[in-house]
């Protein structure tokens, strides 16, 4: 993180890659923050059963399964992400090139704080990060 910290740029991807296989993204927007796909607001009642029921079922991925997601902006320690995660830039896994950080800007700015249906095939925290850098949604976790 203190590497990412230091070396980081507006619109780098972010990839919290987990170790049973698949990785959750991010982009990066400086001073150790990033914006992702994170639990939708939710009340009392679903919070308990996402994080005592479906969490505990499926640790890396239980709020996923609620079938809807928030784009959220946070410190990339805050992140909730499975032990033994490893956190690293990943800007070199789509072969498109960049888009300016004015464009890159824009579209987190858009897309800050609205709510969305996930879709793991079609729309997840990849194609979200993808089409912040890119102005391209793919997932190279599920093919494009």
């Amino acid at each position: 993180i203190k590497d990412i910290i230091a070396c980081g740029k507006l619109g780098d991807l972010i990839e919290f890659s987990y170790p049973i296989g698949f990785s959750h993204w991010g982009v990066y927007v400086g001073t150790g923050r990033v914006v992702h796909f994170a639990v939708a607001d939710e009340n009392e009642l679903q919070r308990r059963f996402r994080v005592h029921i479906l969490e505990k079922v499926f640790p890396s991925c239980g709020s996923i399964l609620l079938g809807r997601t928030k784009i959220h902006h946070e410190h990339l320690t805050h992140v909730p992400v499975p032990k033994g995660a490893q956190i690293k830039i990943s800007n070199g896994c789509h072969h498109y090139p960049a888009s300016s950080v004015t464009d890159m800007r824009w579209r987190l700015n858009a897309l800050l704080g609205e709510v969305l249906d996930y879709n793991l095939l079609s729309q997840n925290c990849e194609h979200f990060a993808t089409f912040v850098r890119y102005g391209v949604a793919v997932c190279n976790q599920v093919g494009s």
